[in-house]
């Protein structure tokens, strides 16, 4: 799906959910595909200069200025431990509000807006460990595959948040 297409339904309200349904925002980590509810998406935007910031944890990429509001940028692979790609045509900044703030998180790609029902969300699995357990909120099964789906609000923690507000 083009961005302009995710950003116009973004734009047209269509953040309702039906009974038993929620719409996710979908996204490319890798080959990973993960998903995030679109009542935490803002907006996705291409990736353009970012002013980068001293003494900064290197996944904060540094700072844009979005229609006069300066907004930090997370680059979402590096939180995650992967390694960091080259920007490509189809990487995008996706601004979302977070625990009251609004960041951008850089994804190698949005693919779609998707409406699921509750039914298809199976919790975490009990053997996923660590880190990543804190902001996994479930899997999303779709026929041949699955989508990992995310708790943005707990992707920073209490200290990284505190980094992002003093930027």
């Amino acid at each position: 799906m083009t961005t302009t297409a995710v950003t116009s339904s973004l734009a047209s309200g269509k953040r309702g959910e039906g009974i038993g349904t929620m719409q996710l925002v979908s996204f490319r980590l890798a080959q990973e595909e993960y998903g995030i509810e679109i009542t935490k998406v803002q907006e996705i935007i291409l990736m353009g200069e970012i002013t980068r910031i001293p003494q900064t944890p290197e996944y904060i990429k540094g700072l844009i200025n979005l229609r006069s509001s300066v907004i930090p940028i997370v680059d979402l692979r590096l939180r995650f431990g992967l390694a960091e790609e080259t920007v490509t045509d189809e990487t995008r900044i996706m601004v979302v509000n977070t625990s009251g703030k609004t960041i951008g998180i850089v994804v190698d790609a949005v693919s779609e807006v998707l409406r699921v029902s509750h039914e298809q969300i199976a919790p975490p699995p009990p053997t996923v460990v660590g880190l990543g357990r804190d902001y996994l909120t479930g899997l999303v099964r779709f026929d041949k595959r699955l989508l990992i789906m995310l708790d943005i609000d707990k992707i920073l923690n209490n200290d990284e948040s505190q980094i992002l507000a003093a930027v």
